[in-house]
Parts: C-alpha cells; structure tokens; sequence
C-alpha cells in the first residue's frame, strides 16, 4: 500500500516526462536497493537500468509502426547465489497515460512486485531459476518499452516464461485472461499455485478475437520473443480506467493482498520448477481452464476436451435418435415434429434478436443510447424484458394456433429435445473450429441430459408434478449457475468499455446483443414449461408492462448516462488536443493554415449532453475533411481514425499556439535509387510524443523505410501511420522512405506529415484550452493537450 500511494503520489506518468523518466525511476531504484541491502545470503540480487532504442510494427489498431528513442527500463535479477541459466519474467509497466494517476494501470502491479521482491529477497529458501523483475517505463505509448527489454537486454535470453500483469479495470479481482500460446504446464502452474484463482478461456478468446479495443505486453513477448505467459488484469470498475479517477484509494488493501499472495505463489511455484527449464519439452497443446466461483480452477489439455465434447455431442444424437425411431411406424412423424420444434426455436431467437436490436437502433437514434451506463439495471428492465417477451411470445402464438388441441406433455417433451439438438449441434461445430469455450455447450448438453434420463420415468407417468420439477430444477443447476456467473464476468467487462468505443459502434446495440444471447441460453431449457403450463399470459404482461414503461423512462430522458458521484463516479470521457495546423505545398510554401481545439468524444453521444454547458461546442463546428492529406489532416495520436465519423467530432476555433519548444523538421536528403525509387531523409526532434503520417500519391507507392522491419505497414484506410516517443535527452529522430515514382510527377509523390504532442510541460495547455476544460461538466473526464500539425509535399 505504501508503495502505491508513493508511486501515484508522483503524479501522471507520461514518458518523456520527468515524473517517468526520473522521479519513478529514482523512486523505485531507491526502493530496490534497499531490499537488495536487506536481503539474505541465499540469493543474489543484481540491478540495471535500460534505455533501449528501437522500431516495430504492430497489427493493433488496424496496423501502424512504432519507434522509440531512450526511453526507461528497470530491471532486477533475483537468483541463486551461484547463478541460474534459465529465469521467469515478472512484467509491470510505472508510466500512466496522461493527465491520470494510473494506480490501478499499473502502479499497483508495480508495487505488488516491489513487495513480491521483498519478500523473496529476505526468504532463506533457495529458488532453483532466477526471478527477473522488469519495471518498465512505456507500456502506455503501445508496448514500447517491453518491445525494448526483449529484443536488446542480455538478460532476455535466458527467459522461459513471463506473468504480466494488467488492468482494465481498478481493483477487484485479478482475472487469468490470456496464457501461451499453447505452453499447458503454465496453466497448470496457475492452477497449482495460485490461492484465489480467477481464470477463463472463454476471457482469452474473447480476448484474442480483437473485439476489445486493447493489447498488453503478452503481445510482444509472445511475437517478438517466442516467450509463453500468463497475462493478468484488474477488471472490477472499468468506468474510471484511464482517467483522473483512477487514485489509490480506490483499490482496496483486499485486492492488493490477493494479487500479491497469487502471483508470489505463482512466482515461486515457476521459479522452482523443473519444468521451466525444460519448457520447450512441455509447449505443445492448448488447456481448457475456466474457475469455480473463484474457490478453484479446472483445467484440461484441448485434445482432452475435444474427446469430451465429440462423446457428449454423440450420446446427444444416440438419445435423440432413438427417441425418434422408438415407434418405427411414427419414426417420419416423430422426426418432422422435432425438426418443427427446432427449426420454431431458432426463429423465436432470431426474431428475438431483430426485435430487440429494432428498440436498440431506435433508443440511438433519438439520442437516448447508453442510458444503462450509470445504472445497470435499466439496460436488463429494457432489453431483458423485452427478450423474454418476445420468446414467450412467439411460443405463444405457436401453442395456440400451430400445436393446437395437441398433448402438453408431448409438446413440452419435443422442445426439450429440439433445444437438446440445438446445444448438440453449437458443441460439434465449436469444438471443430478448435474454440476451447465449447465446454460451455458440453455442460448445456450433459447435465440436461442426465436430469432428461433421471426424471424421463416420474415425467412420461406423471407430468409436470412438482417433484419433476424440483428434480428439473436441481439438475439445471450447475450450468445455470455457471452461466450467470459467466454473465457477470463478461457484462463487468464489457459494459464500461462500451464509454471508449469510439463514435462509430452503437453500444445499445452491442449491449443488447449480448443480454438477447444470454436470454436465448438462460431460456433455452425453460421454452419447454411454455406448453406445459396452462396459460403465460400474466408473465408476458407483466414482463410487457415492464418493457413500456422502462422505454416510457427511457425516451423521457430520465436516466443520465454519467455519474459525477465521488464514491462511484461514471464519467464521460473527452480528448480535447488545442491545435494549430500548416499545410505546405511543392515548393515549400504555407497554403492554409488554421488553429482550434480539435474535440472527440470517446463515446456514441458525441457531444449532445455537454453543448448545454459549453454551447459554443455544437453542431456547427463539425471537423472537416482535409481529403488530399493522410489521416483528413488531422493530428491523431493514434490510428483510431475508423473509430470515430468525423460527423462526431469537432474544430472550435482558436488562436494559433506558440509552443516554446517548437518542433524541427528537415529535409537532410533525396536520392535517387535503382528501379525509379527515390529515398527521402528526414530528420526530426521535437517533444517526447510525435506522430508521422505518409501517403503515397496516385501511381507512387511506398517500398521500403529505415522504420520497423524494412517492410512499411499501412494502417486501415491505405495511409501510414508511425507513433514516435523518446525519454529523456534523445538524439534527433533520423530516418528514410523510400518510394517508386512515376515518370511524370507535376504534383510531387508523397504527401508526409508529422504531429508534435505537447503532454506535460509549460506547452501543454493554452489558456484557451484551460478555459474550456473549466467549463466542461463535473461529469466529464476531459484530457486536453496542446499539438501542432505540418503537412509537406515531396
């Protein structure tokens, strides 16, 4: 704990930045050799700082290239007094993203390690591997840092395994999100060791299908260090993620001590492992693993799973192919009745599901998305209610005019097959796409089927009695129990992420879909009660009547997306970036030139709830397009341009700035080359963050540059994108591209551009843009910078 509040109490990390680059770093020095002095003799204990220099490309984000100069790593050997040949990476990153605390991303981790180091310091038990402890200064400027220790330190070598740990949330629980690649014995190792386990697959797969608009460090150990890992994050309380919100006191000893007794646990286990050395014996294969309630984990090897799940599908079809052929005269009959009920159970979802997303796309469209975000709730008496109506309904009107006057029992006995036939098909198909989240179908297929096989006597003599349906209910219970624990771990994760989506997705929409699946699951064994029972009449009415009047709520306007209360606050988030712009043309000469406050929403709404308070800010100032420069001329940080329509983002005129440490870009060569190429030299120095834009004109294309691999990498769209960052006292940027051209150029063949962010420092903020962000609601999180945008012609 007092590690954390030390490391925050330094203030917003942003490398380059003396806060990042010297009082972090002398921070965390001065704590680390004092363990080291404190230490027993069972170990040794060796210390480095590292400024590495380097350049990658990236397929995140829709792919860009990133460079950076001198930036910082600290970096501590723990191992047996006599050396170790093989070791485990322990991974935290000190740096924040500007204008934030960042304890929960990622001081705590730092701190949990510092106490980690401490106590295996002052241990008199001997590790058999050395434990290396990496502090590194530039995760937040998109993995540099990590990039820089595994491809350049010496000690990189010898790694055979990495835990990183992550947030995306502040505090709660730790969550298992990603291991590997393949690499079981480490999953194993978690599952062993850790005490308060807290780990999915269907986390990692969701994960790893790029649908949350995030990456951590496991990336670039995995693909620039052939390492296999552990990747861990904090995902309680996503809203306050990245913003000023994010302060120690928000992270409760509790969760502190949990993260710490796993990890250390986990630590141990890896460092006194024979496995570890032999690892590349132990890399093959993928684990199903998911936890129980967090009291204990399962884990199996894939191929295992695979032979359950085939089995479990195949019992499946033996049951329902001898339902079907149990009376050969009826078999035709019995076998179009089941295909009936399955073919009316997938088109009661599917209209579900149309339904559901019709009331989504509309609360969008009159302005009134997101109105969950504050309170939960409203989005399950919206769109839960009415994907529960919507399937009693359909089912309904099947009873009354599709099945009437037929036997109720038979007809609850067809559906329960049908959506036993469902779940046995989704298992066959997930495991054959090799997708280790199928064991959720399996429990779906398994535990109705055994309650089916069990109460199938009490069922076809009785009916629906009471005793069948407490035995129906019991044996439901393990995977509906599981599910809403699921759904709960999905929906904590997923809601806030839906307030830094960027304009371009409608979270209603994507809220809504996801709380439709889980009706459709949750329901998928209770269709059946439908025709059992007598009437559902006063459940559709009711569930109707809740539906309307949340709609009625709703519309009304009632329910404010965003909190400003101080014990739970659910801001809105704003980039506000005070800029001046230069465009040049062939010769050199400015030909427009332009200054505003250039404002993004980071979520659906835009900007309707803040106009009221800042009404210069409005409709009439939408940006526009400059469409012959890359990126619309416009000064991304990064390329998250498909993010955002420009109809939702804004350009408040303002005066031109006059940063005192101004950006310098020159031109230090053009040469011609072999093959009617031409290579161009730059070199540029400017502040700690700077962004480079290249687009190729019509009939030029780019060939080669001195950045990443050789190989330029473009970004969604066609145009080139290169995130630069350097720490402190780093050498001017020099570099090259290299273009063929056609013949006749009169236009000039590239169009380059380069954008100077002002973070931190006397040029961050204007007093224009000061004066703004004093205006801006309680409820905003707003992060303003200052940066200048030049566009050239070559």
């Amino acid at each position: 704990r007092e590690y954390l509040d030390n490391i925050t109490a330094i203030g917003p990390r942003t490398v380059g930045s003396p806060e990042n680059e010297v009082l972090a770093v002398n921070y965390l020095l001065e704590q680390i050799r004092g363990i080291a002095r404190e230490g027993t003799d069972a170990h040794k204990i060796s210390i480095d700082v590292q400024r590495p220099t380097g350049s990658f490309s990236i397929d995140f984000l829709g792919g860009f290239t990133s460079y950076y100069a001198n930036i910082t790593n600290v970096i501590v050997k723990l191992e047996p007094r006599n050396g170790a040949e093989h070791a485990v990476l322990s991974n935290c990153h000190f740096d924040s993203v500007p204008n934030t605390p960042g304890a929960s991303d990622d001081a705590v981790s730092c701190a949990v390690m510092l106490e980690i180091l401490n106590t295996l310091s002052k241990s008199s038990e001997s590790l058999q591997h050395a434990v290396i402890f990496l502090f590194n200064g530039a995760e937040e400027n998109i993995l540099q840092a990590s990039h820089g220790f595994i491809t350049q330190h010496e000690w990189a070598k010898s790694i055979r395994a990495f835990i990183n740990l992550e947030a995306a949330g502040v505090g709660g629980k730790e969550l298992v999100f990603q291991t590997g690649p393949e690499n079981p014995w480490l999953v194993q190792a978690y599952v062993v060791a850790a005490k308060h386990p807290f780990a999915s697959v269907v986390a990692q797969e969701i994960f790893q299908s790029g649908i949350i608009p995030a990456d951590t460090d496991f990336r670039i150990y995995r693909d620039f260090g052939n390492v296999p890992g552990i990747d861990l994050a904090f995902i309680e309380n996503g809203y306050i993620y990245h913003t000023k919100y994010d302060t120690s006191d928000r992270i409760l000893t509790d969760s502190i001590q949990r993260a710490g007794d796993n990890i250390l646990a986990v630590l141990k286990y890896l460092a006194t492992s024979e496995k570890l050395a032999k690892s590349f014996e132990y890399r093959h294969g993928n684990v199903v693993f998911f936890d129980i309630f967090g009291l204990f984990v399962l884990a199996y090897p894939a191929r295992i799973g695979t032979i359950m799940n085939y089995i479990t599908a195949a019992v499946a079809f033996i049951y329902l192919s001898k339902k079907v052929l149990q009376s050969k005269n009826r078999a035709i009959h019995n076998l179009k009745k089941l295909f009936t009920a399955f073919g009316l159970t997938l088109m009661s979802w599917v209209c579900t599901l149309v339904a559901v997303l019709i009331v989504a796309v509309f609360v969008s469209i009159i302005g009134r998305a997101l109105s969950w975000y504050t309170h939960f709730y409203v989005s399950v008496s919206l769109y839960g209610s009415a994907a529960a109506a919507k399937l009693i309904l359909v089912h309904m009107l099947a009873k009354k005019f599709l099945y009437k006057n037929m036997n109720e029992q038979y007809l609850g006995d067809i559906f329960f097959d049908a959506s036993l036939m469902i779940w046995s098909i989704a298992l066959a198909v997930m495991t054959q796409m090799g997708l280790c989240s199928a064991f959720i179908c399996t429990l779906w297929v398994a535990f109705p089927l055994l309650t089916k096989l069990m109460i199938h006597k009490e069922f076809s003599q009785k009916g629906a009695t009471m005793k069948f349906i407490v035995m129906y209910m019991l044996g439901m219970f393990v995977p509906y129990l599981y599910m809403l624990y699921l759904s709960w771990t999905v929906f904590e994760m997923f809601t806030p992420v839906m307030g830094r989506s960027g304009s371009e997705i409608p979270p209603d929409m994507v809220l809504a879909g996801f709380i439709v699946i889980f009706t459709m699951i949750l329901s998928s064994y209770f269709v059946n009660f439908i025709y059992l029972v007598k009437s559902t009449k006063t459940t559709l009415v009711t569930l109707t009547t809740v539906f309307v009047v949340t709609l009625i709520l709703v519309c009304s306007g009632i329910f404010f997306p965003y909190s400003s209360d101080a014990a739970n606050p659910k801001p809105k988030r704003v980039f506000l970036q005070h800029t001046s712009r230069r465009f040049h043309d062939l010769d050199g000469n400015v030909v427009k030139s332009d200054s505003g406050i250039w404002i993004n929403g980071f979520d659906y709404n835009g900007i309707s709830h803040i106009t009221p308070h800042v009404p210069e800010i409005n409709d009439t100032i939408r940006t526009p397009c400059e469409e012959q420069a890359p990126f619309c001329g416009l000064p991304w940080i990064l390329p998250v341009h498909f993010m955002f329509r420009l109809v939702k983002n804004w350009y408040l005129p303002a005066p031109e700035i006059m940063p005192r440490s101004p950006i310098q870009f020159k031109v230090l060569s053009k040469e011609l080359m072999p093959w009617n190429s031409v290579r161009l030299s730059f070199e540029v120095s400017g502040p700690s963050h700077m962004s480079l834009y290249v687009r190729p004109h019509e009939g030029s294309a780019l060939s080669r540059w001195s950045l990443g691999d050789g190989t330029p990498v473009a970004s969604l769209g066609g145009d080139y994108f290169v995130f630069y960052s350097h720490g402190l006292q780093a050498a001017p940027w020099q570099f090259w591209v290299e273009l063929t051209a056609p013949e006749k150029h009169s236009d000039g063949i590239v169009s380059l551009a380069i954008a100077a962010h002002y973070f931190f420092g006397e040029d961050q903020k204007s007093p224009q843009l000061y004066a703004l962000l004093e205006r801006f609601p309680n409820w905003t999180f707003s992060s303003g910078w200052s940066c200048t945008y030049d566009l050239f012609v070559f």
